[in-house]
């Protein structure tokens, strides 16, 4: 299989996932997608999981046609059961897993006060517990030793406008430490990728709907530009190849170098374009 036309060649040798199996949840776009086409690319065999079957299984047949393995399944990650399923209907497919990444994700621009009840819990059901239940439900699946958990976070700091995700994915940092300390005695590592902004991704659309907020995200990262999913990929194929074979428990920007500034310029940012004061509670 050969990487998606446009994406700049590989630094990692080819086989490098050979024989392997990957669970991926939220695979059918954006960040994770381009994840699972790059493990595809490098011999991983993907199994990519979504709300969605259709669009899970759209995206598997577009991995297939670029020559990889891939199968998409169906699960909500706030369903415990229903992920216990597609987990044996992945393995049943391809074998054991030796990667599960929990990249499953809810998100919406408010400020506190305009957030429901109902939205920021089920930013925090999707984010937090879902990663939870995701590897909850992978763990008699994975291989031990030699298996890999890696988890999308964000942030890591302080966002304005962002306090759903930012406790939930708080919570998925915590997790990934906990896990790397408890699972490390089977030999399985356990860490996270933390994106900045992503250019091509839904939750980027919903952030920066316009080149004049565009810009302004872009002034908040030092490297000057948004990243692209091959970026977040490429950190991925590191994280769980034997390159990385003594680092575990490690939360991982992938950023451009946005999080040393902390969450000042994010905050200069709402605050010139009048985003500060507080808004109708969002039933979201």
């Amino acid at each position: 299989m050969t990487l998606p036309a446009g994406t700049p060649e590989s630094t990692f040798r080819p086989d490098l996932l050979a024989g392997k199996h990957a669970l991926i949840t939220g695979g059918g776009s954006g960040i994770n997608l381009g994840i699972a086409r790059s493990f595809a690319a490098h011999g991983c065999a993907v199994t990519l999981l979504g709300r969605n079957l259709e669009k899970a299984q759209a995206a598997a047949a577009g991995i297939q046609a670029e020559g990889g393995q891939a199968l998409g399944v169906s699960a909500d990650v706030r369903d415990f059961a229903a992920l216990q399923a597609a987990a044996s209907q992945a393995t049943a497919e391809f074998g054991p897993l030796d990667i599960v990444l929990a990249g499953a994700a809810g998100n919406f621009p408010a400020p506190v006060d305009g957030i429901s009840p109902n939205g920021f819990k089920t930013v925090v059901d999707i984010d937090l517990l879902g990663t939870y239940n995701t590897i909850k439900a992978c763990a008699p699946h994975l291989r031990a030793p030699g298996g890999n958990v890696l988890s999308i976070s964000a942030y890591g700091v302080p966002v304005p406008l962002q306090a759903h995700v930012v406790a939930a994915k708080a919570g998925v940092d915590a997790l990934t430490e906990t896990l790397a300390v408890e699972w490390g005695l089977r030999g399985i590592r356990v860490n996270a990728i933390i994106p900045g902004p992503i250019d091509g991704t839904e939750g980027m659309a919903r952030l920066a709907p316009d080149e004049k907020t565009r810009q302004k995200f872009i002034a908040t990262v030092p490297l000057g530009r948004f990243g692209l999913p091959q970026d977040i990929a490429n950190a991925a194929l590191f994280l769980v190849s034997d390159a990385a074979s003594y680092v575990t428990g490690v939360i991982l920007p992938v950023d451009g170098g946005q999080n040393m500034l902390g969450g000042a310029p994010q905050y200069m940012m709402y605050q010139q374009m009048g985003l500060a004061q507080p808004k109708p509670e969002n039933t979201q």
